[in-house]
């Protein structure tokens, strides 16, 4: 399976966009709080026509595999008649496939030039984009030249998709609780860091001025120095919290990933969990600064 990456035009639009709202956050904005929040913002904006494509991606696939059981069972229908593969193959084009249409009619065209049947079987497979359907279609390619009882043949491939599909099914509804959980651990996660942002690391930079100077200051440099606050010298609690957004992007692209691993079986579906966390770990860790103010300030 081949991956190709084609810009579409609404990815290009909200890629433009998201690049003037940045140029205009950098001249106009840059050092206040506001600033992160707009960059938030636009990486939702240029995120967001990848995340729609890949949600209808996915669902078109879904729906090429179900109708792609259709066509097989209608073709299953023709060879038991005494029809041979390759004229049940242009029988079964009369009838509606929805998505499939474009695709079976390419099929019968390649079959009625004398196309081998087996390349026209490959190429359908390969334009499908689709693992289930394209072992499928191997299967029923290679069942077609070593001859036999192809019906069977077909009637197996036909029940065998079917369990897939039922398994992946009560996979998604058995791990639904997974991924509610995946979300919600992932939110504690952002309170968690927003507490230590907003209220812990403020007040263990202000234990010098309570306890002399010394102390505080020892803390905030140590702390510093760990996260890139700034060397030896003590840190602000601005710099010291500078590094919790990243963390939170981090944590939000592997959960999602590991969530469409566990829900869907596949690392790919993950991305538009990861994009939602993402989105939630940005805007609220952004926002939170605009409402609240820079730590310590």
């Amino acid at each position: 399976m081949k991956f190709k990456m084609k810009l579409k035009k609404t990815e290009i639009i909200g890629l433009a966009v998201a690049f003037v709202i940045i140029v205009l956050d950098f001249i106009f904005l840059f050092g206040v709080d506001l600033f992160y929040f707009l960059l938030g913002i636009a990486f939702v904006i240029a995120g967001f026509p990848f995340f729609l494509s890949l949600i209808l991606e996915s669902n078109k696939t879904l729906e090429k595999e179900s109708m792609f059981l259709e066509f097989a069972s209608n073709l299953i229908e023709n060879v038991r008649a005494g029809t041979p593969i390759g004229k049940a193959s242009l029988n079964v084009q009369t009838k509606d496939y929805r998505v499939l249409n474009p695709h079976i009619q390419k099929l019968g065209s390649q079959i009625s030039i004398g196309i081998p049947i087996q390349t026209a079987f490959e190429t359908f497979a390969r334009d499908l984009n689709s693992i289930t359907i394209s072992r499928a279609m191997n299967i029923i390619s290679e069942s077609e030249k070593a001859g036999g009882q192809i019906e069977n043949i077909l009637e197996s491939v036909v029940k065998s998709v079917t369990q897939i599909e039922n398994l992946r099914k009560e996979r998604r509804s058995s791990i639904y609780n997974l991924v509610v959980q995946g979300y919600i651990i992932f939110m504690i996660f952002i309170v968690i860091i927003l507490v230590m942002e907003f209220k812990v690391l403020p007040i263990a930079s202000g234990l010098g001025d309570s306890f002399g100077g010394n102390s505080g200051g020892d803390i905030g440099a140590e702390l510093g120095g760990i996260l890139g606050g700034g060397g030896g010298r003590a840190a602000s609690p601005e710099e010291l919290t500078k590094p919790f957004l990243w963390f939170l992007i981090v944590q939000g692209f592997f959960t999602g990933l590991v969530i469409g691993k566990l829900s869907e079986g596949r690392i790919k579906p993950g991305l538009k969990h990861s994009f939602i966390l993402m989105v939630l770990a940005i805007l609220i860790s952004t926002g939170a600064k605009v409402l609240l103010g820079s730590p310590g300030v």
